[in-house]
Formats: C-alpha cells, sequence, structure tokens
C-alpha cells in the first residue's frame, strides 16, 4: 500500500515529505526504543513511535524505513523536521496512541510478510 493512501485514510498530518507519499510500506514498527527499531525494523516498515527528536531520523534513514508517524499528538521539534525534510524522511503525526494506530493499520492489511 502507498504511503499517501495510509495518510489520507487515517487522516494523519504530514510534516515533511509530502512529495515522498508514493512509497511504498511493507510492514509497521512499533517502538520507542531507538536500539529496538535500529535491531528489528525492516525496509520499507511505517514507524509509529513518542519520540520527536532528530535521533528518529538517523535511525528512519538508517533503516530505510517508509516514514514516521509521531503518535499521541506531539509535535517532531523544529530540527528534527529539518533534517527530515535534509534526508527524505517522511514524518507525519496523529492524535491517535500507537496501540490504536497499529490496530488500524493491521486493519488495513499493513502485514509484515516473513
Amino acid at each position: 500500500m502507498k504511503l499517501g493512501d495510509i495518510v489520507s485514510e487515517l487522516n494523519l498530518d504530514t510534516r515533511t515529505c509530502s512529495d515522498a507519499l508514493d512509497r511504498i510500506v511493507e510492514g509497521a514498527y512499533v517502538s520507542d526504543l531507538l536500539s529496538d527499531v535500529i535491531a528489528g525494523a525492516k525496509d520499507g516498515d511505517l514507524w509509529l513511535t513518542l519520540q520527536v527528536h532528530q535521533n528518529i531520523v538517523a535511525v528512519a534513514f538508517l533503516n530505510n524505513l517508509a516514514g514516521i508517524i509521531i503518535v499521541g499528538g506531539r509535535e517532531p521539534d523544529p530540527d528534527t523536521l529539518k533534517k527530515a525534510e535534509d534526508q527524505g524522511v517522511p514524518i507525519m503525526v496523529s492524535s491517535m496512541r500507537s496501540y490504536e494506530l497499529a490496530g488500524k493499520l493491521y486493519e488495513m492489511g499493513i502485514r509484515r510478510q516473513a
């Protein structure tokens, strides 16, 4: 499924890289621990987190993630937005909590195939 379809379906607010919403989302990963995401997220995953600092961009870029959704109505720091634009990492925000958002993604068919 394309990232833009997910943004539309879940009414996400795009904060960076709105021109990159044609990326294909292969799965999703939910974690707030950066080392866990580095070790466990896969290429093309959409990452759900409550973290808002610059390091999330580095992790997403390192793992070639489809994008980051910041949950719980939190807003990314201005430096985070600049770094994401510079590195081409889409960041979206949602007022939903991780659990609810992950459930909706699952219902939409976003599941990592082994």
